[in-house]
């Protein structure tokens, strides 16, 4: 830029030489250049010095706002690294937390599948399946009816004939006595439902379970349903709800056969169902009961107060005849007493005369 300035200074200082050249006499050249140059060189130093001036200020004009530019870029970079910090380690301790409970939750599976195959180890065992049926089947009936309600319930129960059923439900009549009894078939089902088995297997499979629960169908038709001590129908309980559900929809005539024995074939939702209702009717039969109860007091108590208002009546009637009499009296007593005061107010001196003139 300076460059350019005293490019500009040059050509201006040769068009005036020109022009100073062609008015001035030769005489006065090289005075009037002298003088020129002098002014020359004041105005290009003032106008070095000034340019210097103005150059420096808005240089410094412009230093201060990139220092104020850079201040302020500086202000939000730190603000972004803040917040960007401190999301970073929300984020970190969210996946602390996240691989906390995936530890936690690896240390549960890993304890569920130990439970598990226990399990698997307990229902491999007919008795210890057995046992599991029990079990449930007596939570089914707490849950219910509540603990120790021997009243509507009891577990083990022996009937006259010596057979032991696993549960038995005091249910209102016509119900009456139910028995119920846990079953667990498990070895053929697992063969009958196994993909990985032949279609020869599962078919003989699905022919032993049908089987099974034949047998079981047959053995709680004759052995809980008692003439005059029982009902004339029993439940068979499946604790596995698959179980139950392979029966219902694939085997109606598993189902049918049981309703010919009068035995109903439950699962833990069926029988949960079945025992709340069963629970309803006992409670209206109480309600009933109850209510029975009170219109027979109301109806002694009306009883009762027939005779009390009888009673009142009679007294009712005794009180009019006394207050009769009481009246009768009251108007004697009047008389009476106004003849008292008539004879009262007599003159003594008058009656003697009376007397006397009578004697005479």
């Amino acid at each position: 830029m300076e460059y350019l300035i005293v490019g500009l200074l040059i050509l201006i200082i040769i068009l005036v030489t020109i022009s100073i050249f062609k008015n001035i006499n030769e005489a006065n050249i090289t005075e009037r250049l002298g003088r020129f140059e002098t002014n020359i060189t004041k105005e290009v130093s003032n106008f070095k010095g000034e340019l210097n001036k103005e150059l420096t200020n808005d240089f410094n004009h412009l230093n201060e706002k990139l220092d104020y530019r850079l201040n302020l870029i500086s202000d939000k970079v730190n603000e972004r690294l803040n917040e960007n910090f401190a999301q970073t380690n929300k984020t970190f301790i969210s996946v602390l937390e996240r691989l906390s409970k995936i530890d936690e939750a690896q240390k549960k599976i890993d304890s569920l599948s130990s439970d598990i195959v226990s399990l698997q180890d307990i229902l491999t065992d007919k008795k210890s399946r057995g046992i599991f049926g029990e079990v449930n089947l007596k939570h089914i009936l707490v849950s219910i009816f509540g603990d120790k309600n021997d009243k509507i319930y009891q577990m083990q129960y022996q009937f006259k004939n010596g057979v032991i059923a696993d549960a038995v439900l005091f249910a209102p009549p016509p119900l009456n006595t139910v028995a119920i009894d846990s079953k667990f078939p498990l070895e053929n089902y697992q063969l009958m439902v196994d993909k990985n088995k032949t279609k020869i297997e599962r078919e003989k499979a699905t022919k032993l379970f049908k089987s099974d629960i034949k047998k079981h169908i047959d053995d709680i038709a004759s052995k809980y349903i008692i003439a005059g001590e029982t009902s004339d129908q029993a439940i068979m309980f499946l604790p596995a709800e698959a179980i139950f559900a392979e029966i219902n929809a694939y085997h109606h005539d598993l189902v049918e056969y049981a309703y010919k024995k009068r035995v109903w074939i439950t699962a833990p939702t069926t029988l949960i169902s079945t025992l709340t209702v069963i629970q309803m009717i006992i409670k209206n039969l109480e309600r009933d009961k109850y209510a029975g109860i009170i219109h027979r007091e109301l109806k002694r108590l009306g009883i009762e107060f027939n005779r009390y208002r009888d009673r009142w009546n009679k007294l009712a009637r005794s009180i009019q005849t006394v207050n009769k009499d009481v009246e009768i009296f009251h108007i004697t007593t009047e008389k009476i007493a106004k003849k008292f005061e008539h004879i009262s107010q007599v003159d003594m001196e008058i009656l003697d005369n009376i007397v006397d003139s009578e004697s005479k």
